[in-house]
């Protein structure tokens, strides 16, 4: 159905009016709310000339709320400027609003025209973004008049610091040296003998006759202890025969020791007088009745005894036979081999206390740190002085690629053909190879646009495919003897918010010369966050190698690069 509305010249004009005055009033307010927006956010510079080297002072200056949440850029997002330092971010209150100000210090080592990108302002999860700056980098000027030229002078090796090896080593010296001293004083050590052993090793007729002179000095008799007394007595000449004469002097009685003399003088084997054999027999029968039947002789008697007793000894040791050659290298090799049993029993002690303390030590620090971490630590782990040794952190390439490695990465001159030399420039830093297992790789390849083509439109400018990439970058793993590759892929971010493909998984690598396989595992990281730049970061590793796992974690933990510029419309 249509119906047919009555139109008039002055309604017309009106809405017109209306619509040229609403649309004018629209673009004000747009134009007045994106004045207000970015109005938050300036930057400025303190010079826009400089040379090559110098530093110029970037400031971005932010008015916000005394709640809002602002975030500065970081990184290397000045490019092509180079980031050198980023100072504290500067508060002042400005009535009710707070305004913020960070400064960073930015250079550049090639002469040209460069114009800072505009940068990105997160205020409260709004982005807002600074003007684009336009900075000359001018060259220094030599006069060759005054100052002569000269070669560049060639690389030297440095020597690596020494660091701090030998405080380990003095701590090991001074406990072996500690245990050592303490060793040689409790076993080795000559140590000055006792009285005791001092008459232990007498000869029994001298220990006999100490022993007699050591009971006249007692106070036995004075005291009334006779039976101590002949106890000590006999005791002194039992033992004199018990060593010289009969091996049973000290546990046979009376009777049965007698008896014995009577037997060996019969027997010529020793010639002791009757009177002798007598004069012992009545002293030790007197002595019984002094121990069992309690009987009490005076001290006189006593005293006669002990002299009795004295004289016999020596009636004894005149009537011993001399002892022949033959008695006597079988005594001096008893002697020898008593020695060998002394030191041997020391050695077998030395070495067990040292056994103790080295499994102890292994059991302690076990416990504490780890058996597998300690035996490492003994006997060795290249993976582990790596992960605990000195790191370095540098940036490698164009737009630079910041990583912290074990080692400083050597640049290397990869093989490029001549026709692609005209198409693309790569530069490569690289510490050991694929066949070395433990290997890191970073390169930078950059393709050599023509001037027109950098003046013309983005699409003009040619990219880079992150997964055809990964894919002729294995099969340059195989191309080096690689097998067995298991693939698998995700994204990756690093630390600064640079995204690119992550290409990880296991492989196998044949050792020249050997029929010996190692298994690996390998970590390739693709980015194209900067037209014409291909950057990648490539590392293999053992498999099943805790210290080289984490040396990976901490390498790729410590990426950085120029995370992607932000696109036309968001700018």
């Amino acid at each position: 159905m249509i119906y047919d509305l009555p139109i008039n010249n002055k309604g017309l004009m009106k809405t017109s009016v209306f619509r040229q005055r609403s649309s004018v009033v629209f673009f004000m307010f747009f134009f007045l709310f994106s004045f207000v927006s970015f109005s938050q956010v300036k930057s400025e510079v303190d010079t826009t000339k400089i040379r090559i080297g110098e530093q110029i002072n970037y400031k971005i200056k932010v008015e916000a709320d005394s709640t809002a949440l602002v975030v500065f850029p970081e990184g290397q997002t000045f490019m092509p400027l180079e980031a050198v330092e980023a100072l504290k971010i500067d508060t002042t209150k400005k009535d009710a609003k707070f305004l913020l100000s960070r400064i960073y210090k930015l250079t550049q080592f090639d002469s040209g025209s460069y114009t800072i990108p505009q940068q990105k302002v997160i205020i409260n999860e709004k982005p807002f973004f600074t003007d684009s700056l336009r900075v000359d980098v001018n060259t220094v000027e030599v006069d060759t008049t005054k100052q002569n030229l000269y070669d560049i002078k060639p690389i030297f090796e440095v020597e690596k610091s020494g660091g701090n090896w030998w405080k380990w080593l003095l701590g090991i010296l001074v406990a072996l040296a500690l245990v050592a001293f303490l060793l040689y004083w409790f076993i080795w050590r000559q140590k000055p003998l006792t009285e005791e052993e001092e008459i232990a090793l007498l000869p029994p007729y001298d220990r006999a006759k100490l022993a007699l002179k050591k009971l006249d000095e007692s106070q036995y008799l004075i005291r009334s202890e006779v039976k101590e007394f002949y106890s000590e007595l006999t005791f002194i000449i039992r033992k004199y025969l018990d060593e010289k004469v009969y091996d049973r002097a000290l546990e046979s009685t009376t009777d049965e020791l007698i008896s014995r003399l009577q037997l060996l003088k019969e027997g010529n084997q020793i010639d002791l007088s009757k009177d002798t054999i007598k004069n012992i027999e009545s002293i030790l029968k007197r002595a019984d009745l002094v121990k069992f039947a309690k009987s009490a002789p005076d001290t006189a008697l006593a005293e006669m005894d002990k002299s009795t007793i004295d004289r016999e000894i020596d009636h004894v040791k005149e009537s011993l036979p001399e002892p022949t050659e033959e008695e006597k290298l079988l005594d001096q090799q008893y002697r020898e081999e008593q020695e060998r049993k002394k030191k041997r029993r020391k050695v077998i002690l030395t070495v067990a206390i040292s056994l103790f303390l080295l499994i102890a030590t292994f059991v302690g620090f076990g416990i504490k740190y780890g058996f597998e971490y300690v035996k490492d630590t003994i006997i060795g782990h290249e993976s582990k002085e790596l992960l605990e040794g000195e790191w370095v952190e540098s940036a490698y390439g164009f737009p630079p690629v910041w990583i912290e490695t074990p080692r400083v990465l050597k640049r290397v001159n990869p093989p490029i053909p001549e026709e692609a030399k005209e198409q693309l420039s790569m530069t490569t830093f690289v510490y050991g190879t694929m066949l070395d297992i433990f290997s890191i790789g970073v390169n930078t390849t950059t393709l050599k646009v023509p001037q027109q083509a950098q003046q013309g439109e983005d699409n003009e400018n040619p990219t880079f495919d992150l997964l055809k990439v990964s894919e002729e970058s294995l099969k340059g793993f195989e191309a080096q003897g690689a097998t067995d590759i298991s693939v698998k892929r995700e994204q990756f971010i690093t630390p600064n918010a640079a995204e690119g493909l992550k290409t990880f998984g296991t492989l196998s690598i044949k050792i020249p010369n050997t029929n010996s396989v190692v298994n690996a595992e390998y970590m390739l990281l693709c980015f194209s966050n900067q037209k014409n730049v291909l950057q990648q970061i490539i590392i293999t590793w053992p498999d099943n190698d805790d210290y080289a796992d984490k040396m990976v974690q901490r390498i790729v933990d410590s990426i950085e690069l120029n995370p992607d510029e932000p696109e036309e419309e968001d700018k």
